[in-house]
Order: structure tokens, then C-alpha cells, then sequence
């Protein structure tokens, strides 16, 4: 639990605001928008051990879609989130919540908030809808990813750590709270080959600062989230990036990860029942 926070084309539509360049700004549709980029060696691994899945990336990018997941749909989730966070919750400025181990941020640490769940002591916080919408919500996106990058669907799996997340201008009381440092989620988890993340809260409505910054050589290239956004792209060092620091309100949102590795798959959560 405690590495979970070791993470948090080029066209003519893209414009330049202090340097960054923007792959999606909040007050936009974008029904599919890719930008490419060379793929880096951390695949080479991947693609001897997985050799002949065609899973492992030869194509390396970035894909923003809106549309892909309702607004309902993000607006449950978003409820789903509010309600297991607020059961626990960092003293810093993030907390998580994963469905799959159980792990939520609570104080300094995590606690297993189905041991609590089972024990009677939080009352009824899930239902079973919110389960079947979360792994609709998780399958959606991995048809995504496979159609996007021409993945066969059977060979792509849910990985470790998938969660929510939940960010403020706190400050950071443990490192686990600093979202804000740059990093390589596949030097984090070897394992992961894409990743993904559903937004589920606008930027400059709900909170100002947490954009989403791809770092690259010149310049930066940022995602401005939006309620039911998704985002996803190759977990390599093709794609640095970091969470800029919330400055007020609140970001919630949903990091989904995928693996090429069979072994390293996991189930979707089921509800426990107390």
C-alpha cells in the first residue's frame, strides 16, 4: 500500500500558454486526440518476454478521449469515491482509496477498510451497483487502450495499483503526499505498460492547479482534467509527468492501470458484505 503514491502527432490544434502546450483544455471536446512518441527502451523486456501477444508496445503516445465515459457515469464514480475517502483520509494533501486490496488513506498511513467493512463498523458505504459500474467503467477503458495502440484485447489485464484519488492544497505530511515529483510509472511498477486515468472533477470549477504535465525536452505538454475524461498512454520514459500542485478546491480522479504480464493480473473488486 505504502508504494501506491510512488506514482498519483503533433497537429495544428495545440497551443502554447507559458511554455506548456495543451493536449486537451477543460472547456473542450475531444472525442479522441493523440499525440505520438518514440517508444523508450524500458519495453525491450516486455517485448522479448511477451513476444508474439502483440501487447507490448511498438507504438508509444498519448490519448485524451472525452465521451468514452458518461457524465453519469463519472458522477457515480465521483460519489463512489467521495464516500470510501471520507472514511478515512491523509493529513496531507492526498488520499487514496483502492477498491481491488482495500487500502485507504487514513492520518499518517493506510488501514484496509474491508476489515471495517466486515467487522460492521462503517455501516453501509458500497452497493453492489457501485461495483458492476466500476468494472464497466475499467472495461470501457481497456477496449480503449487496446483498440487505440491495436492491442488483442484477451492479452491486455488490470493491474496493481488501480484506485482513487483525492487531492487538495493540504500540506504534505508524508512523502506519500507529495504528487507533485516527476516520475516514470513503469521504474515505479515494472510491470505496468499502459496507464490511465478518469477525471472526475473540472479544473477551474471544482479546483484550481492539478493539471496533468507530461514533461518533455522544450516543452511541456498539459491535460486539463474534466468530469469524465479519460487519458491514457504507454508507462514509460517516453512519458514523464507529474500532478502540478492544487492551489484550491478539491481533484478526484481514478488511475486504471494495465499489464502485458498475465501472472501480475487482477480481479475486478467484488462488494464485501458485513
Amino acid at each position: 500500500m505504502a508504494a501506491i503514491f510512488l506514482f498519483l502527432g503533433l497537429a495544428h490544434w495545440y497551443s502554447v500558454d507559458a511554455g506548456l502546450q495543451s493536449l486537451a483544455k477543460q472547456n473542450e471536446d475531444v472525442p479522441l486526440r493523440r499525440f505520438n512518441v518514440t517508444c523508450s527502451s524500458d519495453f525491450q523486456s516486455d517485448l522479448k518476454k511477451f513476444k508474439g501477444t502483440g501487447c507490448a508496445p511498438t507504438q508509444c503516445g498519448r490519448v485524451v478521449m472525452d465521451g468514452l465515459i458518461s457524465k453519469s457515469e463519472a458522477r457515480h464514480l465521483l460519489e463512489l469515491a467521495k464516500n470510501g475517502i471520507s472514511l478515512g483520509g491523509s493529513n496531507g494533501g492526498a488520499s487514496i482509496l483502492d477498491l481491488h486490496s482495500g487500502a485507504l488513506s487514513k492520518g499518517d498511513s493506510f488501514i484496509n477498510i474491508y476489515k471495517y467493512l466486515e467487522k460492521g463498523e462503517l455501516g453501509s458505504v458500497f452497493h453492489e451497483g457501485d461495483f458492476k459500474l466500476y468494472s464497466t467503467v475499467a472495461k470501457k477503458i481497456k477496449r480503449a487502450i487496446a483498440k487505440e495502440f491495436g492491442i488483442r484485447l484477451d492479452k491486455l489485464h488490470l493491474t496493481h495499483p488501480t484506485f482513487f484519488s483525492r487531492m487538495t492544497n493540504k500540506p504534505a505530511k508524508t512523502i506519500h503526499d507529495e504528487y507533485w515529483h516527476v516520475h516514470v510509472d513503469k521504474e515505479t511498477y515494472e510491470t505496468f505498460d499502459y496507464t490511465s486515468l478518469l477525471y472526475l472533477a473540472d479544473y477551474q470549477k471544482d479546483f484550481e492547479g492539478g493539471r496533468f504535465i507530461f514533461t518533455d525536452k522544450g516543452s511541456n505538454m498539459t491535460v486539463e482534467p474534466k468530469l469524465g475524461r479519460l487519458s491514457f498512454f504507454t508507462s514509460g520514459s517516453e512519458n514523464p509527468h507529474y500532478v502540478e500542485r492544487i492551489t484550491k478546491g478539491t481533484r478526484y480522479a481514478i488511475t486504471v492501470s494495465f499489464t502485458c504480464d498475465k501472472t501480475k493480473a487482477i480481479e475486478h473488486p467484488k462488494l464485501h458484505k458485513s
